[in-house]
């Protein structure tokens, strides 16, 4: 039986951090790719430090997508998040572009041929999360983690404030009572700001972004509110350390709260099960929460290299479900093709959807008219509830 009584914690970094900026650059070279040929396969792997940044990895696609073409698409999505820094700059800094030819060995298993369907871009466990702690059905620590941070960097980006750079950090704690959170016990912030402002002013600036995110009341007492605790951050981004693709999958997914798989997503096509798989978890968690056949439940993927079906389908509802687990199961694989193609059908997956996935989590976000973010949708709500007679 699991606590009731506890306290959780989950942090979120900015679309400034080091590794941010890798997972940025890597899903605008998917984006970039995908829209040239929506059946293109990428895998970019992004390393950037002070002024440089060197792409690798392998793709499959239209010539159009030139190293010219990759390098602007790498330059502009650092413009867009703002960095103009004498140790990190659009304009200034290197870019080396390593990326190569699919694996004739990968395409061979991944490919559909004859009778044959699309196969998993590699072999791994997936799981999808969802309760009921928050209105996106997301757990709260993280929710919150993330919210803090997109308000600031909205307020960066509008120019309301023009003290603090693109870099940032955040961590929140909550207290449980019988399972549910009810206050914060101590919020974290670190963001990067320029050199003229000291760690007293940062916080002020803060301040009102944290307390218009947290509920009402929900604010921890002031010694447990640290605001660049080491007292200065102004050397930040890839300046201050280096950066890699899909180094933050627990800042992506759900903050703990529920299992990962170990693939991050950031750089892959929508055949990679990594990515679609994760995201078909978690559409189909979302789903039995919104319909309310549990307040919790998380359900695990898993694939073969190759293989179209995935292997395994489990499903857990940690005692809070009001039908049975195993039916559950089935249903929801009546609902749902959890083929890859099957998966990239169903969301609409094969689309230039994804750099905006690269910051602030993957999951508890608003579905796009373009669809992106189409595995928050909650369309199986009736289905499910008819098949259950809820």
């Amino acid at each position: 039986m699991s606590k009731a009584d506890f306290l959780f914690t989950s942090e979120s970094v900015s679309e400034g951090h080091p590794d941010k900026v890798c997972d940025r650059i890597s899903d605008a070279v998917v984006d970039i790719f995908l829209s040239a040929d929506p059946y293109a396969r990428v895998a970019c792997e992004t390393l950037c430090t002070t002024n440089r940044v060197v792409l690798a990895g392998e793709v499959r696609g239209p010539a159009s997508i030139t190293t010219q073409l990759i390098e602007d698409t790498t330059r502009q999505a650092i413009r867009d998040i703002g960095y103009e820094q004498d140790g990190f700059h659009w304009k200034n800094a290197k870019v080396e572009i390593l990326l190569h030819s699919q694996s004739a060995d990968i395409a061979v298993g991944v490919d559909a041929a004859g009778n044959k369907d699309e196969g998993a871009g590699d072999q791994g466990i997936m799981f999808g999360y969802a309760c009921t702690e928050t209105p996106v059905l997301m757990p709260a620590p993280i929710y919150y983690a993330h919210e803090i941070l997109r308000s600031l960097a909205e307020a960066r980006h509008s120019g309301a404030t023009t003290k603090l750079g693109p870099d940032a950090k955040s961590q929140v704690t909550l207290q449980y009572v019988n399972g549910k959170p009810v206050r914060a016990t101590s919020i974290v912030v670190s963001t990067q700001h320029t050199d003229d402002v000291n760690q007293e002013e940062v916080r002020e600036i803060v301040r009102p972004h944290v307390l218009n995110v947290l509920p009402k009341g929900w604010m921890c007492d002031e010694p447990h509110f640290y605001v660049n605790p080491t007292g200065r951050f102004v050397i930040g981004g890839p300046d201050g350390d280096a950066g890699l693709t899909g180094r933050k999958i627990i800042v992506d997914t759900y903050g703990g709260a529920a299992p990962h798989g170990g693939g991050a997503f950031s750089g892959k096509d929508p055949t990679k099960v990594d990515r679609s798989a994760a995201y078909a978890s978690r559409y189909l968690a979302k789903n039995v929460v919104a319909a309310g056949l549990a307040d919790r439940c998380v359900i695990q993927l898993s694939y073969a290299i190759g293989v179209s079906k995935p292997l395994s389908v489990y499903i857990d509802t940690f005692g809070t479900g009001k039908v049975d687990e195993d039916k559950l199961s089935n249903v929801l694989q009546d609902l749902v093709n959890l083929s890859p193609r099957g998966i990239r059908e169903h969301l609409g997956l094969n689309k230039p959807i994804y750099a905006r996935t690269a910051s602030y989590g993957h999951f508890g976000r608003n579905p796009d008219a373009d669809g992106g973010f189409s595995w928050e949708k909650t369309d199986l709500v009736e289905s499910l509830k008819k098949a259950f007679g809820a």
